[in-house]
């Protein structure tokens, strides 16, 4: 029997861990990235203001613990992206934090940004919109990806970041006024 919520009924016959062939654990994986790999994804790359190597990593890891689940877990449920996004959400953080704690990771960003002189104005727009994201809080990028970015409507953006519409209305006026605000003192006037 399966839930809306994500989760399924445990045969009384399968043991834990122990039980567990591969092909079933392979299918699970396979379903759950086909379903929801691209949005987490998108979500991840958008927290993480375009790291897109660390949003691998953190996807990867929430299906790991989505995997770890995978007896109550239906990866076919609508109920369970809204597991994963929280998943997800809460490893950003860490992930935030544990890069806070330490000395600064240097970085070799010179290849990522040699495009070719056809493309020197769309990346730059996109480097000056990635600097100025950083410039917001976490929950303020968070819901333009839900809003601007995944194209969620007001309600959906809600019920994934399990908050009210009324604050998600708020709140993403707050945050589209002070990313307008990042720009302008980045002198990108829209």
């Amino acid at each position: 029997m399966r839930h809306s919520t994500g989760t399924k009924d445990v045969a009384p016959d399968r043991p834990g861990d122990a039980g567990r062939d591969r092909d079933r654990d392979e299918a699970f994986i396979r379903a759950v990235y086909d379903k929801h790999g691209v949005v987490l994804l998108r979500v991840a790359t958008g927290m993480l203001r375009g790291d897109t190597h660390r949003a691998q990593d953190l996807v990867q890891e929430a299906v790991l613990r989505a995997w770890r689940h995978a007896d109550i877990l239906d990866p076919e449920a609508e109920g369970i992206r809204p597991w994963l996004v929280t998943v997800l959400r809460n490893l950003v953080i860490d992930s935030l934090r544990a890069r806070q704690a330490r000395p600064p990771e240097t970085v070799d960003t010179v290849l990522d940004e040699m495009p070719g002189p056809e493309h020197v104005e769309r990346v730059l727009t996109a480097k000056v919109v990635r600097e100025a994201l950083g410039d917001l809080s976490l929950q303020h990028r968070e819901l333009l990806v839900h809003i601007q970015y995944l194209d969620l409507s007001v309600a959906q953006a809600a019920r994934t970041l399990g908050i009210p519409p009324g604050t998600v209305k708020s709140r993403t006026h707050l945050a589209l006024k002070a990313l307008r605000q990042a720009l302008l003192r980045r002198g990108y006037t829209p």
